[in-house]
């Protein structure tokens, strides 16, 4: 049961070099589900997301396309990430640009801070620079390049040609944390989640930290550095800003007290700037460090991460157009371990939606109002002496209540919704073997009528609760349905067995429509 307290929760925020595609919508679902969860269960939640406009990737872009690199962000945040929200039906608190002027004051006064303490000097770096992915590269995360590229050393993940760069930039002596970073995972081993991301960023930082080049002095689209106006501030350490300026540092300490730490959900291509370098910078600074990252996998389309510039991208109205957003939710977060790559298959998709969400849950809601409307006249039913079968049904409904809510604060989203389709099948197969449409033929099993009615009838609304992080859309229609009072958000769902339900139910439209997939 949950104890009352503050919940942060962030997705990166995204660079806005081109339009979202499932990738990043995945990363949005996971986050506002288990904020929903969270929300839900009576704490004092705050969902953040938003978008990274500076560093020389975006402004290559924009000059491209013949605009600067602010006209530039505000068309694609307007036109493309804002939107996505609405599209996957997103409920964040907060959306920060760190183009905002609360972000980029707050970015000179953190630097600035860092600098007045000593952990920042002059330095002159040379190294493989990848714009794709703003970061400087070891040779080991070079390959030889192949094609139009054969000769050329390219980055690993985007499979284009690095930049053989020099400049003179500000460093951070993230080198002197590496006992201290080294420290916390061994005092928190759930700070870096799931466990390959964890050795993955321990081995890391064994090896050796060097000290990070801050800034940039051969183009000026960023924040500028306070004490020093030729250059401005590397991307990466700007963006990672974001978390703590978005809730009030350095301006508003009660708000800022009241919020952080946070849960980071990051994909695992980012994970070592989070669980590496983003601590580094708050234990420099004198600051608690994340309440956790998690570092989630790739989705793979034929094989593939999932990309744009590899055309493997698939936008996410591609198929909320088609099975609706609570179905998009629903697949990549059952479908998929959190924390693992997944592979995506329209088939898959569609496989899923028919039998586990039309004919699983839908046709179950189905079902047993329409049964209430038909044997009782829409009153729900009252039951009287409850047989073994009724009480085991009350028994999943507890254990799903409790072991989802387990679930969810591991982030082990996938296992949660398992847990609750337990129940889904439980009274699936409740229906099947308690036969209400043969006892409704005889007047003498009115009595066990009503309370195999009024069984489903709480199980369902059980349901209603549970999944309304996950399906909010199909869950509110069910909660009205269900004759439910107020929002079915509003009902503590660490107890939703013990949800205050109605006294008659009203007409229910199909939740999950079937739905027509082009061959």
């Amino acid at each position: 049961m949950a104890d009352g307290s503050s919940f942060y929760i962030t997705t990166p925020i995204f660079y806005v070099n081109d339009v979202p595609h499932i990738g990043h919508a995945y990363t949005e679902v996971a986050a506002d589900v288990a904020a929903r969860w969270h929300r839900q269960a009576g704490e004092d939640t705050w969902s953040l997301t938003g978008t990274d406009e500076h560093g020389q990737k975006i402004l290559r872009t924009a000059t491209a396309n013949g605009v600067t690199p602010k006209q530039w962000a505000d068309k694609l945040v307007a036109e493309a990430w804002k939107p996505l929200l609405e599209t996957i039906d997103i409920a964040n608190d907060d959306f920060i640009r760190t183009t905002d002027e609360r972000h980029e004051r707050n970015v000179q006064r953190f630097l600035q801070k860092l600098y007045d303490e000593g952990h920042i000097y002059t330095g002159e770096y040379e190294g493989y620079y990848c714009v794709g992915c703003e970061e400087y590269k070891q040779q080991s995360e070079l390959v030889d390049g192949t094609g139009e590229y054969e000769g050329q050393p390219v980055c690993a993940i985007h499979s284009k040609p690095v930049e053989l760069l020099h400049e003179k930039n500000y460093f951070f002596r993230m080198s002197a944390f590496a006992d201290r970073l080294l420290a916390l995972y061994e005092e928190r081993p759930d700070f870096v989640q799931p466990e390959s991301a964890r050795n993955e960023v321990v081995s890391f930082v064994r090896q050796g930290l060097a000290d990070l080049s801050i800034s940039r002095s051969t183009f000026d689209w960023g924040v500028k550095v306070p004490w020093d106006e030729t250059h401005v501030v590397y991307v990466w350490f700007d963006a990672l800003l974001n978390y703590i300026t978005a809730v009030g540092y350095g301006e508003d300490d009660a708000e800022f007290a009241r919020r952080w730490p946070a849960q980071h959900i990051v994909g695992k291509d980012i994970l070592r700037f989070h669980a590496v370098i983003w601590p580094a910078m708050l234990m420099a600074a004198g600051l608690d460090v994340p309440r956790g990252v998690f570092g989630h996998g790739w989705l793979l389309v034929g094989g593939e991460k999932m990309s744009k510039s590899k055309l493997t991208g698939i936008a996410p109205e591609q198929i909320t157009d088609v099975f609706g957003s609570d179905a998009f939710r629903f697949y990549f977060m059952s479908a998929i371990s959190f924390g693992q790559d997944g592979s995506f298959s329209w088939e898959d998709l569609a496989a899923r939606y028919q039998a586990e969400l039309a004919n699983g849950f839908g046709n179950l809601a189905s079902r047993v109002v329409a049964m209430i409307t038909r044997y009782c006249d829409g009153v729900v039913p009252t039951a009287g002496v409850l047989s073994p079968a009724d009480a085991e049904i009350a028994t999943i409904a507890r254990r799903a209540t409790e072991r989802s809510w387990d679930a969810i604060g591991r982030l082990a989203i996938h296992e949660a919704i398992a847990e609750v389709w337990q129940l889904v099948d439980a009274l699936n197969g409740y229906l099947t073997n308690e036969e209400p449409w043969a006892l409704a033929k005889d007047p003498e099993q009115r009595d066990r009528l009503e309370a195999v009615l009024a069984t489903a009838y709480r199980g369902l609304g059980t349901l209603a609760v549970l999944l309304s992080p996950v399906v909010p859309k199909a869950s509110a229609k069910l909660w009205t349905a269900l004759g439910a009072p107020g929002e079915v958000t509003a009902q503590r769902i660490d107890r939703a067995d013990e949800a205050e339900l109605g006294e008659r139910v009203q007409p229910l439209e199909a939740l999950f429509p079937r739905v027509e997939v082009a061959e």
